[in-house]
């Protein structure tokens, strides 16, 4: 079984939800992010989501956009992210991993490549934002014969058709954007969100989790009663810009941030 499926079957018998946070990888600086990885997961993190730096994230926020480029002004690639999962399986072998990203980066290394490199690495999932189900004919055969789940989007403005495909398409998670825009954005609404969830719980067994808009405590808690996971990704990244010149206090800001999240969501 995937570790994203054998995690989310342990949160489902525990009655928890699943706090999934994401970070960019090299952000600050490349030797940070597995000390991040470990903090997260210390903090009450069941699955990572680890960024990868493109200079045209075109879903992401300033605040993203931002780690984006101070990742790339160090030199962060790919291959870099792989190194650095490969690190962390070291002493983690249980948190799962997903890989979030755009498709660029991953052509210029080949999907055959990439698919035995991250599969050996002990990548777990990888959703590409600008890789619809559609166009995932030859790439996400690959991954699925490796056992890396090909995670897709799902957003308020999905039609019921192609929300459908998406789910049949879709493994590990279905990662429903909360609001129209970009990470960063505006205060979501809890029974709005529910309201969308609803009709896709009747198209697939996936758990669906939510990102966009979780700021803190309060909005992780309240998302937490209506999906099956709570993606936390630019309170977290804004966390980071805040403290470049002292790196060192971020792993602990980090820990302090998602902390609060978990014990609101477990309350």
């Amino acid at each position: 079984m995937n570790r994203i499926d054998q995690r989310f079957s342990e949160l489902k018998q525990q009655g928890r939800k699943a706090l999934i946070p994401f970070i960019t990888a090299g952000d600050p600086a490349p030797r940070y992010t597995v000390g991040f990885m470990h903090a997260l997961v210390e903090a009450g993190a069941d699955i990572i989501e680890l960024g990868v730096p493109f200079s045209d994230p075109m879903a992401d926020g300033p605040v993203i956009q931002k780690a984006c480029e101070r990742a790339l002004k160090q030199g962060t690639r790919l291959v870099d992210l792989l190194d650095m999962v490969a690190e962390f399986r070291e002493t983690d072998t249980t948190t799962p991993v997903v890989l979030m990203g755009y498709l660029n980066p991953i052509e210029r290394i080949g999907y055959d490549t990439f698919a035995d490199k991250a599969a050996e690495v002990g990548v777990d999932g990888v959703l590409t934002v600008d890789m619809p189900p559609e166009e995932a004919d030859v790439f996400g055969p690959l991954l699925k014969a490796r056992d890396l789940a090909a995670i897709f989007l799902v957003a308020p403005t999905t039609s019921h058709a192609r929300a459908a495909t998406i789910c049949a398409h879709g493994e590990g998670y279905l990662y429903y954007v909360s609001l129209k825009g970009v990470t960063g954005a505006a205060t979501l609404n809890a029974d709005d969100v529910a309201e969308h969830l609803t009709p896709l719980r009747g198209m697939t067994d996936l758990p669906l989790c939510v990102g966009f808009g979780i700021r803190d405590g309060a909005t992780a808690a309240e998302v937490a009663k209506v999906a099956d996971g709570v993606i936390v990704g630019s309170a977290l990244v804004n966390r980071i810009a805040e403290s470049v010149d002292a790196p060192d206090t971020i792993a602990a800001q980090l820990k302090q941030v998602l902390g609060e999240m978990r014990s609101a969501m477990d309350a």
